[in-house]
């Protein structure tokens, strides 16, 4: 059985920077903390908005760390450090833009400049990379409309099964034919 490794990359100047303490990343490891029943590992990292290090940390997590899901936090807005979607579709082999537009949907039905926000997904080898906004509030709302799709995902690219808790958050896989 593989190892269930999640990369989980708060992208933020300021946490990094340790000018105050990262809430983001850790609502991202509470929340797969509810949804996983599988036994599964955070690779856990707080880097600054720089499109090199964020290209060389998804490498990481990926290529080296093993994760087949990387999920991260931050640098998706219209500002100018924000890249990580840059940083991500540099890194991708395939973009998954099904993702992005969910979750901007979503975030519609509570706030009006969720328009702004520019997350997004991809593939890179085994890997699925989800890019979410920084708020941990958003971060909940968005995980819950996508997450259902990523153990399916997952699946497809032959990763680790993932079983969830689905009282909290059911996935979806096709019924066997």
């Amino acid at each position: 059985m593989k190892e269930l490794r999640i990369g989980i990359v708060t992208v933020s100047d300021r946490a990094s920077a340790g000018i105050y303490e990262d809430v983001s990343g850790k609502a991202i490891i509470a929340t797969l903390n509810d949804y996983l029943t599988s036994a599964w590992e955070p690779v856990y990292v707080v880097i600054p908005d720089e499109q090199e290090v964020i290209e060389e940390t998804l490498k990481d997590m990926t290529d080296i760390q093993g994760c087949c899901l990387v999920v991260t936090t931050g640098g998706t807005g219209p500002a100018k450090r924000d890249v990580t979607p840059e940083a991500t579709e540099a890194v991708c082999d395939r973009m998954m833009p099904g993702f992005g537009e969910l979750m901007r949907a979503e975030s519609l039905k509570f706030v009006p400049t969720a328009i702004l926000s520019r997350q997004t997904a991809g593939l890179r080898g085994d890997s699925l990379i989800v890019n979410l906004p920084g708020k941990p509030k958003s971060i909940r709302e968005c995980l819950d409309a996508v997450f259902p799709a990523i153990p399916y995902c997952i699946d497809l690219m032959e990763g680790p099964f993932m079983e969830c808790d689905e009282a909290v958050i059911k996935p979806f896989r096709p019924k066997a034919k």
